[in-house]
């Protein structure tokens, strides 16, 4: 009793880990009252018992351990933080309470289980599982194999993952033990419940009286699909709602066909990748060209038992294809054409999207290997170019098939044309646009008249083909000139016609078993051949998961990123970084080893080459210690990097000893002091390692190291140009890939924006998709930086390509470059240096566009070239102005000199013939967009004609002269146009059409600047006149305009202007005056110019990076000595050091004074149909959310800016709430008084 009474006192915790099974029982049964009594899921209480329920399912006492399963199951059930404790608690149920002979424990293990996937932990749950079944005990194996039949059952197949199990399920079947062998038929009918026929494929190899037994309880099964009894944690309203349908009657079983419950699961993936190009005969390509066709046979059917394997395992085919592709096109024996048909139809479905790559190269062979008109060479072509149809696109493709349509022989014309028609099949409305749609129609259409009838009633198949996927409104504008009959026999064939997406299974199922996936339905919402192509493209369901690749490591603590920073590319900070740069000299081998032993201990330094993996590892972990523990004027860099650069190097076998390799790279990088001679010794080695699916992930990490430490441009240079030296396509997308999320992390500034886009080429003409697809991802972030300019680059590419491109750029519309997280150099001597250079963002800002290399145009632009452009005919006139657009559009950006250019083009304004005044127009805004901010020189000469074209009578012109003028306003800023006396004269011309254009113009962009030209004054009295003038419109702009000439103006000096008014017309202005000064707008933040333009969806005008506001460079100017006690009531000081990197923190009291002076409410003409617009056309974010994201707080002040007075807005996003609520009581205030 004494022992009791010792034990007994202790605390609960203490109890459970007691030696003595009494304390334990009594510890146990105490936790369990503490955790039914804890009502808040985040109780610290949880915490206390994080490192004990391990213990309390595994517990030794058999009696102890069914109450610490009961408590643990509690726990689980209701503590926040339990799903950190899955991985050790279900591996302990597995191996201490699956082996217990008391049902009871079972049953709690198998619950506890389950609840783990209830509280979304499942993926842990089922690994520790899975790995159940390799153990040596029976019981152990038929409890795993319960517990996953339990939670399929109860879950359903979206949460658990079936491929796994499936996978592991024939060794069970072959299992000596009776109870494992019955509990596996269980599951295998359970799964065969959620996915039907998909499974057979995998179990055809089991034992067939097994197989046998399961297809007779399979037949047993309802043929209504399966609905999971019990939901996840985030899903509990949906298993309220089912509740709720079910107690309303019958409503729920409604829902029992709907396409969404039909799992998604494809036979294919569930199969295991066979390697077939190790397995090629060695004489292989020596016997596809021998000159016995009996030779080349043999070989062929070598290939041909290769590739009946229904899944292939990627890898490079090339050499296989082109000699597939060579016998197809070039052999004379028509059997061998058909066998190797045949392997192309195995490869094409066996490699799925991954022979996409190919297709190109061996469509237009087939098709024109159709001239053949044996049927089984016919049948063979047709197998296997429907076959790499679905491995591919039709968009890819559609150039190879139109060129063969144009073949002479009918037969070929024949064969194109029902190849045609069963590639529309695979089409929805979606996938096939009109661009698509109308070349292929424009080839059918001569089918159709063709001498061979056989061509003909091929042309209407694929006619009717397309009307039924797109419909009569998208095909009949290119069927004008069909007559009646042939329209009556397209619409014939259209009814016949039955589409794949429109099937509950794929057309294919006819020709290749094992594609067919019965039980699967084209989901209704398809938009895209992934959805209509059940049977070639793995359904993305959540059953596949993604691997996620984070590029980049995480953001380093206490590195802010000045405001002009990366962000901006002012050659300034540039500099300012460069001056700072390691110059290291490049050191031997032998001075390497002598300074690294100097830091690194002695074994460490033995054992890196060692033989045994394990040695290595122990090695490296040492390594990583020592380098931890190094200072930064100690740490010898490149002594270190070249021990780890020691055989094996990055040719290391294990993945665990190169993660830790890479690992320590990225810790150099951040600790030491780091020089580009360091870096060249690591940099190959881990773009080698990039594409490692292991060491990936480690290997982005040293590499965004490396680049804070010797800066991205240069980094960014040498990795790109070492990718694309290697053939490795996974190496190349994944440094795409990481150079995408880089530009992100550190900005664009300093970046060789020549260099890359010559990378980007190379990689969008890769035969990898992935690498295509990772350099379009580039593109779009470059976008964000660069602007639409970009788009020029790649004008050449191939139309689907293009599309793509436009696709990712459309994408990034309306996005802001995001603020630089990385960059300064550690290097940097103390934040005031960081500080100062980030002063000027404005002023380095604007000139992004300095990056893209120009293009000299002058000598083009010669004296015959002019006098074309004046000439007398109208038709060498539109001569010279195609030359002229040719000649911009293939220098892409250029020089401003452009020789006698502008007055040519200026004379063509006043063209007679309005065509040429609108190709005058369009090859002005290429003029602006290729020239960029250097065309504000010829503003005067050549912009202000423009504004004289915005008076023409025809409404296409005027439309087309004022998208001209954006585009050079969006280049040159508003100030050259407001300079002077050309603004005010044009407003002077009594043309109502000018007038009203003009000050529209005026009245959406003075709104947008800080300040004008003190010339804008000149434009008042034109103002007033516009006012009264006779035509409603005019009037109505000019009280648009009204209140933002004020605004910059002032009340005064607008009164004082009406002086020169007759007296009636004075008093109705000044009158209109008073209305509008009531209704002022402040003038603009700094940060909204900086960020409108991006939110508004349109290119950024000056390609500056919202990151770097033009605040700065403004403050930067004013007496650096602010009024400490103004900035603090104000909010100033607390608002600049919010901002991101360091600012200047406030300006003078008299600027400040004159912020506050304005009113604090602005109406902006049409602002809310603007965003109504913008939301609808996805140029802004959405108004919709549960928690408002980061995004939605920088969009929501962006909007506001042009609403409220600065001073407000500082109020209203201060991080202090007292702040909020001073900003409430004014608006408050100021409504009561209203």
């Amino acid at each position: 009793m004494g022992d009791d009474s010792e034990w007994s006192k202790l605390p609960v915790d203490q109890k459970c880990e007691h030696k003595l099974w009494k304390a334990r029982l009594n510890g146990y049964e105490e936790a369990l009252k503490i955790f039914q009594k804890i009502r808040d899921e985040k109780s610290p209480e949880w915490s206390k018992f994080l490192g004990l329920i391990k213990k309390f399912v595994t517990d030794s006492n058999a009696v102890v351990q069914l109450k610490g399963l009961e408590a643990a199951l509690v726990y689980v059930e209701n503590a926040h933080v339990a799903g950190k404790t899955t991985g050790e608690v279900v591996s302990g149920v597995v191996s201490k309470v699956f082996n217990q002979p008391k049902a009871k424990a079972k049953e709690l293990g198998i619950e506890i289980c389950l609840m783990y996937i209830e509280i979304e932990k499942g993926e842990s749950v089922q690994e520790e599982l899975l790995k159940g079944l390799d153990n040596k005990n029976p019981k152990i194996i038929v409890a795993c194999i319960e517990t996953l039949r339990k939670a399929l059952s109860e879950f359903g197949s979206k949460i658990i993952l079936l491929k796994p199990i499936i996978k592991v399920l024939p060794k069970l079947f072959e299992s000596r033990d009776k109870g494992v062998r019955d509990e596996a038929k269980l599951i295998a009918v359970e799964i065969y419940r959620w996915i039907r026929d998909v499974l057979r494929p995998p179990l055809q190899n089991i034992n067939s009286v097994q197989l046998k037994e399961l297809e007779e309880e399979w037949v047993k099964l309802p043929t209504g699909a399966p609905k999971p009894t019990r939901f996840l944690r985030s899903q509990q309203e949906l298993q309220a709602k089912l509740e709720q349908q079910q107690s309303a009657g019958g409503d729920a079983e409604g829902g029992g066909d709907d396409g969404d419950e039909v799992p998604q699961i494809d036979a294919y993936e569930l199969l295991e990748a066979a390697e077939i190009l190790s397995k090629l005969p060695k004489d292989f390509y020596d016997k596809i060209e021998a000159k016995k066709w009996q030779e080349r046979k043999e070989a062929l059917e070598a290939v041909e038992v290769l590739v009946k394997n229904p899944k292939l395992e990627a890898g490079d085919y090339a050499d296989l294809v082109k000699a597939l592709k060579k016998v197809v096109g070039k052999d004379t024996n028509v059997m061998l054409v058909a066998l190797a048909a045949k392997c192309l139809t195995g490869l094409a479905v066996g490699l799925r999207k991954k022979f996409g790559q190919y297709a190109g190269h061996v469509v237009p062979t087939i098709l024109e290997k159709f001239k053949e008109k044996k049927p089984q060479v016919v049948q063979a072509l047709q197998e296997a170019i429907d076959a790499i149809f679905l491995t591919t696109t039709l968009q890819n493709i559609s150039e190879d098939v139109l060129a063969v349509m144009d073949n002479k022989n009918p037969t070929i014309k024949q064969q194109t044309s029902l190849f045609i028609a069963r590639s529309f099949r695979h089409c929805t409305a979606s996938t096939l646009p009109k661009s698509l749609l109308k070349p292929f129609c424009a080839g059918l259409l001569k089918h159709i008249n063709d001498s061979a009838p056989e061509v003909r009633d091929a042309a209407f198949e694929a006619l009717g083909t397309a009307l039924k996927v797109v419909g009569e409104k998208a095909v009949n504008p290119f069927l004008v000139d069909v007559d009646k009959l042939k329209l009556d026999r397209i619409k014939e064939c259209s009814e016949k016609v039955e589409l794949v997406h429109g099937k509950k299974t794929g057309l294919a199922a006819e020709k290749k078993e094992f594609k067919s996936v019965p039980g699967r339905t084209a989901s209704s919402g398809a938009a895209g051949d992934k959805d209509t192509k059940d049977i070639s493209v793995p359904k993305p369901g959540p059953l596949k998961k993604a691997p996620a690749t984070k590029a980049g490591g995480p953001p380093k603590k206490g590195k802010p990123s000045a405001p002009g920073g990366t962000g901006s590319t002012g050659t300034k900070n540039k500099k300012g970084l460069e001056t700072k740069e390691i110059v290291e000299p490049e050191l031997s081998v032998e001075v390497c080893e002598e300074k690294a032993s100097a830091v690194l201990p002695a074994t460490c330094i033995q054992l890196l080459d060692s033989s045994n993996w394990k040695e290595r590892l122990a090695c490296m972990e040492e390594f990583q210690k020592a380098v931890e523990l190094m200072d930064r004027t100690e740490m010898p860099c490149q002594a270190l990097v070249r021990m780890l650069a020691k055989k094996p190097g990055w040719k290391e076998t294990n993945f665990q000893v190169m993660q830790m390799k890479l690992h320590i790279v990225a810790l150099i990088a951040q600790k030491g002091n780091f020089s580009k001679t360091s870096a060249q010794i690591v940099l190959d080695g881990l773009v080698d390692k990039i594409g490692d699916v292991k060491c990936g992930n480690n290997a982005k990490e040293a590499m965004t190291a490396i680049a804070e430490a010797c800066m991205l441009p240069w980094t960014a240079e040498q990795v790109m140009s070492m990718a694309f030296s290697q053939k490795n396509p996974k190496n190349q997308s994944e440094t795409l890939n990481w150079l995408s999320n880089a530009i992100k992390e550190f900005g664009f500034s300093g970046l060789n924006v020549k260099a890359f886009i010559s990378n980007v080429k190379t990689a969008l003409a890769a035969t990898n998709p992935a690498v295509r697809t990772s350099a379009i991802t580039l593109l779009g972030v470059m976008y964000l930086y660069v602007g639409p300019s970009l788009r020029m680059f790649f004008e050449d590419e191939k139309p689907a390509l293009l599309s793509q491109i436009d696709a990712e750029f459309e994408k990034m519309q309306g996005q802001s470059p995001p603020a630089p997280t990385r960059g300064i150099s550690k290097h940097s001597t103390s934040g005031t240096d960081e500080g100062e250079e980030g002063d000027e963002p404005d002023d380095g800002g604007n000139d992004m566009v300095d990056l893209l290399p120009r293009t000299e145009i002058s000598d083009k632009i010669t004296s015959e070239l002019v006098s074309k452009i004046g000439d007398k005919n109208w038709k060498i006139r539109k001569e010279g102005l195609d030359e002229v657009a040719g000649i911009i559009n293939e220098a892409k950006f250029i020089q401003p000199n452009i020789g006698e250019l502008p007055a040519a083009l200026k004379g063509r304004l006043n063209d007679s013939n309005k065509i040429l005044v609108q190709q005058t127009l369009t090859i002005l805004q290429q003029l602006a967009v290729a020239m960029g901010p250097n065309i504000k020189q010829h503003v005067k000469n050549l912009g202000i004609p423009i504004i004289t074209v915005l008076g023409d009578s025809k409404n296409t012109v005027r439309a087309a002269a004022l998208a001209t003028v954006n585009a050079w306003a969006e280049q040159t800023g508003m100030k050259e146009w407001l300079e002077g006396e050309d603004l005010s004269e044009e407003l002077k011309r009594e043309n109502p059409f000018l007038r009203q254009e003009l000050l529209g113009w005026l009245a959406e962009k003075l709104p947008t600047l800080r300040s004008t030209p003190t010339d804008l004054i000149l434009c008042v009295p034109h103002l007033y006149s516009c006012l009264e003038d006779r035509n409603g419109d005019v009037r109505k702009k000019a009280q648009d305009a009204l209140p933002f000439f004020m605004m910059h103006l002032g009340y005064e000096k607008m009164a004082k202007a009406t002086g020169k008014l007759k007296p009636t017309s004075k008093d109705q202005v000044l009158a209109m005056l008073e209305k509008a000064k009531a209704n002022m707008p402040a003038k603009p933040a700094a940060p909204a110019k900086a960020t409108s333009k991006p939110m508004g969806g349109s290119a950024p005008a000056k390609f500056q990076p919202a990151s770097a506001p033009v605040e700065d460079s403004v403050s930067s100017t004013i007496e650096p000595k602010p009024d400490q006690k103004k900035a603090r009531a104000l909010g100033v000081s607390s608002k600049a050091k919010s901002a991101q990197g360091k600012k200047v923190l406030s300006k003078t009291s008299l600027k400040e004074d004159e912020d506050k002076s304005g009113p604090i409410f602005i109406v902006v003409p049409n602002g809310k149909e603007q965003r109504m617009k913008d939301e609808k056309g996805l140029k802004v974010l959405k108004w919709n959310f549960t928690t408002p994201r980061d995004e939605y707080i920088e969009q929501l002040k962006t909007q506001m800016s042009s609403c409220v007075a600065k001073w407000l807005q500082d109020e209203m996003f201060h991080s202090d709430f007292q702040h909020h609520n001073k900003a409430l009581a004014v608006m408050v205030d100021v409504s009561s008084n209203r």
